[in-house]
Parts: structure tokens; C-alpha cells; sequence
């Protein structure tokens, strides 16, 4: 029975923890996260550094590019083991869907942050301490755009997801969903790069911001994902899933 009208929200139970299937899921989720971000601020850092007197459109072009092909390597690298995820939004916004309980989504959301926190640490002793970027709004951009523009670009990266990996009828060849996530977000990354660094992911900001303590507007990268992410996923089912097929739909991007 969900929780929520309009959700499939369902609770879980405390035993899933100790489920091997679980246990991998986790593990692999701290782990992909951890080289997620380890790549994606590392990559941030070197195009900084590398652009220039070129400007801040070539640092987030090439930002941008990175950002695309590290999603979607390792989510298709981490599909199979716990449907790499990598980002609280996507995993509390397919627990509004039903394609993950709320108690393994926890257990997903802390090994995310806890691998983005590793990862940032471990940049900051390679470099010596040098600035770790951290996810801020531009000049002019106010906390509520911010919020709105994260949401916007959250309910896109989940349209896609749900249109390319979880619709039984998807169009896109099996496989190639995260591949195809991995482009969205690079094109978000560029479209918003200006505005907000254009994160939708709550863990890819936390890192940084606890690397370096540095925590202005960053509930901004919260609020804004966790906005625009479940809406997706409820108004793609609402709106796109066929009724007949909901069944179907309803493969959860976790192993059992």
C-alpha cells in the first residue's frame, strides 16, 4: 500500500540491510559515487585551470564533456550492481515511483554522500589543498531561480531516465539509457553551468561544500533536485506510462 496518494512510495524493512543483494547495492553505490565525483571535481579543477585566458564558456564546455562521459560510463558500469544511481534525486525520485523502498533508498542516499565526501577529501590532500570548486549561484541569480533552474534540469535528467530505461516501450536501443543520461547531463551542464554549475545532484554539491566547509545556499542543491526529480517521475507515469504495461514498468533500477 503506498504511502502517499499519487506515489508509490513503500517502506521497506530493516532485514533488506543485511540482504546480500543489498549489501552490493550499497557498496557499489559508495564506490561509483566516490569515482563519480572524484572525476567530476577533479575535471572541474583541471579545465579551470587549463581554459584560461579562453574563459569561463570553454572551463564549462569542457566541465561539461567530462561530466557526460562520466555519467555514463559508470552508470552503465554500475547498472547491474545497483542500478547506478549515484545521485539522491534519481534515488528518491524512483522511490516515489516504486522502483526502490524508502529504507534501501536511505541506505543509498548515505553511501552517496559518504563517496562524494571521500572522494573531495582525497582531492584536497592530492592537491595540496588547493580550492576545491564548490556548486554557488552567479551573480544576480537569486536562491528561488536557483532553486527553480536546479528543478527544472533535475525533472529533465529524470524525464530521460524514465522515457530511456524504466518505460517498457522506450525507443532507445537496451543499454544505452545511461548513455543517454550521461549526454543530458552534459548538455544541462553547459545550459546551466552560468547559473548554478547546473548540479541536480544533491551529493555531487555535498562533497565539495564539506571539503571545504563552505556552505552558502547550498539547500538550494537539495531542495531544487528533490523538487524537480520525483515531479518527473510522477507526471512521466501519469502522463506517458501505458496503463497496461505499468506491470512491466516497474523494473527497479536496485538488485534485489
Amino acid at each position: 500500500m503506498p504511502l502517499l496518494p499519487m506515489t508509490k512510495l513503500e517502506l521497506g524493512h530493516r532485514g533488506e540491510a543485511w540482504e546480500p543483494g543489498c549489501l552490493r547495492a550499497v557498496a557499489g553505490e559508495l564506490l561509483f559515487t566516490f569515482l563519480f565525483v572524484f572525476i567530476g571535481v577533479a575535471s572541474t579543477i583541471t579545465a579551470g585551470k587549463a581554459a584560461g585566458g579562453a574563459g569561463e564558456a570553454a572551463a564549462v564546455t569542457a566541465a561539461a564533456m567530462a561530466q557526460a562521459l562520466v555519467v555514463a560510463v559508470l552508470a552503465t558500469a554500475g547498472f547491474h550492481v545497483s542500478g547506478g544511481h549515484l545521485n539522491p534525486a534519481v534515488t528518491l525520485s524512483l522511490a516515489v515511483g516504486g522502483h526502490i523502498t524508502l529504507f534501501r533508498s536511505a541506505l543509498y542516499v548515505a553511501a552517496q554522500l559518504a563517496g562524494s565526501s571521500l572522494a573531495c577529501l582525497l582531492l584536497r590532500c592530492l592537491t595540496g589543498g588547493a580550492a576545491t570548486p564548490v556548486h554557488a549561484l552567479a551573480d544576480g541569480v537569486g536562491p528561488v531561480q536557483g532553486v527553480a533552474a536546479e528543478a527544472v534540469f533535475t525533472f529533465t535528467l529524470l524525464l530521460v531516465i524514465c522515457a530511456t530505461i524504466l518505460d517498457p516501450r522506450r525507443a532507445a536501443p537496451p543499454g544505452t539509457g545511461p548513455l543517454l543520461t550521461g549526454l543530458l547531463v552534459g548538455a544541462n551542464t553547459v545550459a546551466g553551468g552560468a547559473l548554478t554549475g547546473a548540479s541536480m545532484n544533491p551529493a555531487r554539491s555535498f562533497g565539495p561544500a564539506l571539503a571545504t566547509g563552505e556552505w552558502a545556499h547550498h539547500w538550494v542543491y537539495w531542495v531544487g533536485p528533490l523538487a524537480g526529480g520525483p515531479l518527473a517521475v510522477v507526471a512521466y507515469e501519469l502522463l506517458f506510462m501505458d496503463v497496461e504495461d505499468a506491470g512491466g514498468a516497474h523494473q527497479p533500477l536496485s538488485q534485489e
